[in-house]
């Protein structure tokens, strides 16, 4: 999972269960999370938190239940980039962030996903045709899957790819970056809407908010550990903290915690990491991306980094890590994350 160019550049560094789309009552096929307990309890968050890992380790999505729905095009759709833009076949779709590709995979349309980007990781979109290098976009590798509609948001780029997109007669449709939990239920709106299925979006949106719901009720009370977000990439030299608007802060609030870089004053999504920010931020927890905990040779090593050592996080070795395409998704498995971070958060 990507860091954005957006939350990079202000750092100044060079380096998306009940009804199908028919409108019947629904829910979802595959492993389900056990139903909330309203007391809270360990026992109870344990057991979510294993059904989620379960159904990660499978790395498939469990689309809505009932016959995949049918759009009903043409519609003009407002676009982030200021643009109104009409799509009239949502055939042949090409998603250009992981997390959007999982939305329209559990809206039903998987079978019309041409191709993908690098962020998408799940099983469904493995076999499909990559269309990134590194993170940024190929217009050729796009318009040779011969799309008729494409979904972006604001940090795709190169601009020139996009445009050269547009400029092919394929409609672009732009969304804001989802950062936060009340971006999820957006998205899927504005992706369901664009592809001409309000209905199926709706469903998806009211399971997602009946699974978030759940996961937070069986977070226990009282105590709000202080966890810090850490984005690494050890070969690239890069060390950073979360700050407010990481994009992890808030899924560390939802799982009944404080984030810490937020509580020590960091206001920008990424700060460099230094000794003084660890000792201010002190973590109880480090969160991280597992490729990036790998990166710096586990916990481990992670430790060895001057300050982390140092932290109440780093004596007790209380690292959690969750795969990189899923934990700042945004998608409709973000309900699995916060069920995972509450048992591991809280956990002993």
């Amino acid at each position: 999972m990507r860091v954005s160019r957006r939350r990079l550049a202000a750092l100044g560094l060079t380096l998306a269960l009940l009804t199908g789309a028919c409108g019947g009552t629904g829910g979802a096929s595959g492993d389900a999370a056990p139903p909330a307990d309203s007391t809270g309890s360990a026992d109870s968050a344990s057991a979510r938190a294993a059904a989620a890992e379960k159904q990660l380790a499978k790395n498939t999505l469990v689309p809505l239940e009932g016959r995949p729905p049918t759009p009903k095009l043409p519609v003009t759709v407002d676009s982030s980039d200021g643009r109104a833009v009409t799509v009239e076949d949502a055939s042949r779709i090409l998603p250009l962030n992981g997390g959007v590709a999982e939305i329209v995979f559990t809206l039903g349309l998987g079978d019309r996903v041409v191709g993908r980007d690098i962020t998408a990781t799940f099983a469904e979109a493995k076999k499909l045709p990559q269309v990134t290098k590194a993170h940024d976009v190929s217009a050729e590798s796009v318009l040779s899957l011969r799309p008729t509609v494409v979904l972006a948001d604001t940090d795709t780029g190169p601009k020139e790819a996009i445009d050269q997109i547009r400029d092919a007669g394929v409609p672009v449709v732009v969304l804001d970056p989802a950062t936060e939990l009340a971006d999820v239920t957006t998205r899927t709106t504005r992706v369901a809407e664009a592809l001409g299925v309000p209905g199926a979006g709706k469903a998806l949106n009211r399971r997602m908010s009946d699974e978030l719901a759940a996961a937070r009720a069986v977070v226990p009370k009282g105590s709000r550990p202080r966890v810090a977000f850490l984005y690494m990439r050890g070969s690239a030299a890069v060390y950073l903290i979360g700050g407010k608007g990481s994009g992890a802060d808030s899924l560390i609030e939802a799982a009944g915690a404080v984030d810490a870089g937020k509580e020590a004053g960091l206001d920008k999504p990424f700060t460099p990491i230094t000794s003084e920010a660890l000792v201010r931020a002190q973590p109880d927890v480090i969160l991280m991306m597992t490729k990036g905990l790998e990166s710096v040779g586990g916990v481990e090593g992670l430790v060895e980094i001057p300050g982390i050592g140092q932290t109440p996080a780093g004596m007790n070795r209380r690292v959690v890590d969750m795969e990189d395409g899923v934990l700042l998704g945004y998608g409709p498995r973000t309900p699995l994350v916060i069920d995972i971070l509450v048992d591991r958060i809280h956990g002993v």
